[in-house]
């Protein structure tokens, strides 16, 4: 066996790459995601595009080692998806109808935890085997490893770090309905909620008064020594390094890695979120290091495919 296929369900998209075992990406590609109809296309869709890669490349099912999904909703060890937001899925039993339609062997997991798992195969977590990856985009992701296998839980709900409660104070709910869940602070459309409520609080003079609030302007507004900027982002940094200091005490990475499209702020956002972790975090977990995610988009399809293996 040789070659192995990782599959990154998206709601617009699916991304697919073709893997050598040893964790070469030979080829990506992507189709379409037909949500319609309570998605019933998607799973046949995506069996469709492997069997014509296989006839492409020459490829017997006797060199494939299967097939590995990662899926935006909580998927248990059994690849069963009971609901998910954005496919049209209710219940489903991805595994075994995948196994069925391609005649390969076929693991699934939440897209959070194979993206992490993908960081630590060939990304920024490489060579660790415990770490904590959170995705900071328009909600907060991300995938705990311990000892090389992502942490699912009982409900296939592990590693859902967005929703660690870090305000009981918080009035506001979340998209999940509760309140105070980190994911109202420290997520891109969190950053520019904060950076809203921190301007209607008094008429400091600030960059942001003139520029549309979003995550990249408050840290362009922070790069530029705007003081304000800098209140805002140290307060995004209070939530995020609290929690992970919390989330640390749990499962002790080796490594924190931070991905995400408020990640692309770079190096500097780092600072604020480790001396933030480093003011809560349990004294045997203070030499965790924090790195910034490698692998963007790609991260889905490595730990898809290094899920199967």
């Amino acid at each position: 066996m040789k070659y192995c296929f990782g599959v990154d369900i998206g709601g617009t998209t699916v991304k697919i790459g073709l893997f050598t075992t040893e964790g070469e990406l030979l080829e990506k590609w992507e189709i379409k995601t037909r949500t319609e109809n309570k998605g019933e296309a998607i799973l046949p869709d995506i069996a469709e595009s492997l069997k014509r890669k296989m006839e492409e490349k020459g490829l017997a099912v006797q060199e494939m080692s299967g097939i590995g999904i990662g899926i935006p909703a909580p998927v248990d060890a059994k690849g069963v998806v009971q609901n998910t937001a954005n496919l049209g899925w209710g219940y489903k039993e991805v595994k075994r109808e995948m196994e069925e339609l391609t005649g390969l062997p076929v693991e699934a997991g939440n897209d959070a935890n194979v993206a992490a798992l993908g960081e630590m195969w060939l990304g920024a977590g490489k060579g660790r085997e415990n770490m904590i990856m959170v995705t900071l985009g328009t909600g907060v992701g991300g995938g705990v490893i311990v000892n090389g296998r992502p942490l699912v839980g009982a409900h296939g709900a592990g590693g859902e770090i967005g929703h660690l409660c870090v305000n009981y104070e918080e009035t506001e709910h979340c998209g999940c309905g509760k309140t105070g869940c980190l994911e109202q602070y420290a997520s891109a459309t969190g950053i520019a909620r904060l950076a809203r409520k921190r301007l209607e609080k008094d008429d400091a003079d600030t960059v942001l008064r003139g520029r549309h609030l979003s995550a990249k302007s408050v840290f362009d507004a922070l790069k530029e020594g705007d003081k304000v900027a800098e209140e805002i982002v140290e307060e995004f940094g209070e939530y995020l390094g609290h929690a992970l200091a919390n989330l640390a005490a749990v499962t002790d990475p080796a490594v924190i890695v931070i991905g995400g499209g408020v990640s692309r702020a770079g190096e500097i956002l780092l600072g604020y979120v480790e001396k933030n972790f480093q003011k809560k975090a349990f004294f045997s977990n203070k030499d965790t290091e924090f790195v910034l995610a490698t692998l963007g988009n790609d991260a889905g399809i490595c730990g898809a495919a290094k899920l199967i293996l």
